[in-house]
């Protein structure tokens, strides 16, 4: 009774630190290598406490363990998995907290997800926040992220938050504590629920991501047995065809990214519209020069030039995430200058 007791009320990292000593030095250097920081001291924490493990308490742990792996089969991880098994060891608040933050900027501490917040949406939230705090902040992400962050502040607010970044020395962990615990409660959890995809989002990305064939061929089941569902996907997609709603500008930001061997297999298979978007956005030389290596081409296969559009697709989609480029709602869009 008493080893069944004590082997119930090992934790998480107690288990962990168990089975990995009883791996070897070898195995536990190369787990430890794959591990987070915290992660790898929750562990050695537990096995430097452990102190003396009895022999059938181990023997149990691995039973244990191979039986669960052996008969688990395909393992599927999803957020509405994750979701009810939380919301059955937890109370539900706790759980859609902890969801939220899931579902928000990817990171496995606060400032590893603020690193990965879009600075126009972080500095938005920061500028109303007191110029202490966001000093705070901005020293604890990285240098590259805050400096972005800083530039977007407004100046007089922006060089308040510089002063006090000079004159901070150590932040006291009680202060760091309720700084991270303030984000996680006002700002991560607001983005994560602003942010959460539509369905239809997700399926148009990976639509995108189909050869030209397989989307069409998708496309036309759905259509069957979902036709404003279809439509609503046809209408996030953003084909190379779409690139038709870039401006001058933005074509050629476009063209002086793209990896120049994608180009004229990309061309080669493009519309005529398109064609003429890129030839009237290069130089006469260029062009030129373009029409020469498309005609020495000869066949190709229209998998190949699926692949070079995609990336010249995927290419313009980052540009425009970074601010470089803008995509229009449409090409017959009118401009102001």
């Amino acid at each position: 009774m008493a080893r069944t007791e004590e082997y119930r009320n090992l934790n998480g990292a107690q288990r962990a630190a168990i089975l990995m000593l009883a791996l070897g030095e070898a195995h536990c250097s190369r787990l430890f290598s794959m591990m987070h920081e915290d992660e790898i001291k929750d562990i050695s924490a537990a096995m430097a406490q452990l102190g003396s493990v009895r022999a059938d308490v181990v023997e149990r742990l691995c039973i244990d363990f191979t039986e669960g792996m052996g008969t688990a089969g395909n393992l599927v991880g999803s957020f509405e998995s994750t979701e009810r098994l939380l919301q059955k060891a937890l109370p539900r608040d706790r759980a859609a907290q902890i969801m939220e933050e899931i579902r928000g900027p990817a990171g496995r501490t606060m400032w590893d997800k603020l690193g990965n917040v879009n600075e126009a949406v972080l500095s938005n939230y920061l500028k109303n926040e007191y110029p202490q705090t966001v000093a705070v902040v901005l020293s604890k992400v990285r240098p590259d992220h805050a400096a972005r962050v800083l530039t977007l502040l407004p100046d007089s607010f922006a060089m308040e938050v510089v002063m006090r970044m000079l004159r901070m020395e150590s932040v006291q962990k009680d202060v760091l504590d309720g700084v991270e615990k303030t984000l996680r409660a006002e700002f991560m959890s607001n983005l994560a629920r602003a942010t959460r995809r539509d369905a239809h989002e997700m399926m148009a990305d990976i639509f995108n991501n189909l050869d030209r064939q397989a989307e069409g061929r998708f496309i036309a089941a759905l259509e069957e047995r979902n036709r404003d569902a279809a439509e609503r996907i046809k209408a996030l997609m953003f084909t190379f065809n779409d690139l038709a709603r870039l401006n001058g500008t933005a074509v050629q930001t476009l063209l002086r990214a793209v990896e120049k061997d994608k180009l004229p297999l990309a061309i080669k298979g493009a519309s005529d519209k398109i064609r003429d978007l890129f030839f009237k956005n290069l130089s006469e030389r260029a062009a030129k020069m373009l029409r020469e290596e498309i005609e020495a081409l000869g066949p190709v296969k229209v998998r190949d030039v699926d692949e070079a559009q995609a990336a010249i697709v995927l290419l313009a989609k980052d540009l425009a995430a970074q601010g470089q480029i803008e995509i229009s709602e449409s090409a017959d869009e009118e401009l102001v200058y």
